[in-house]
């Protein structure tokens, strides 16, 4: 292995690092907003504030997973699959959709579960494609580096 690739390979290990942190810290302010309105459901001005924290985690997350972390050597299959983990990102964009379209359509009277039921729906969904496809990276990042070997 020659220098050059030992330094574009530690170049795209950090990247990966700073991508993995990066959408790591965009799902904990999805957490964090999706659950903080439940702490106090009668005051429906934390819905005002969390939607935004929501939507920035959401962007966040997206932005991160947009970022290109696959090595030229790489196979198309695990290609696929770092772009399969795009769309975690982009059901949840929708969930925060569905949340500043519920507050203005439903009004200040709505319960929390009313504003966010579409909201917590595309966030387990974007869960559940953020988990499958994290099991299948890894468990394909195995395979082939046992055919490497």
């Amino acid at each position: 292995m020659s220098s050059k690739t030992k330094v574009k390979g530690s170049s795209l290990e950090k990247r990966r690092k700073l991508v993995e942190s990066t959408a790591t810290f965009g799902l904990l302010l999805i957490c964090v907003a999706l659950v903080s309105p439940f702490m106090n459901p009668e005051k429906i001005d934390f819905l005002k504030i969390f939607k935004w924290v929501f939507s920035a985690g959401a962007l966040i997350y997206t932005v991160a997973r947009v970022v290109n972390v696959n090595d030229p050597s790489d196979s198309s299959r695990m290609r696929r699959l770092r772009r399969m983990e795009f769309w975690a990102g982009a059901t949840f964009i929708v969930g925060a959709a569905c949340w500043f379209y519920n507050e203005g359509h439903l009004g200040p009277y709505a319960g929390v579960l009313a504003v966010l039921r579409d909201t917590i729906m595309f966030t387990l969904a974007g869960a559940l494609i953020q988990i499958i496809a994290s099991w299948m990276i890894v468990s394909r990042a195995k395979k082939e580096q046992n055919k490497a070997d």
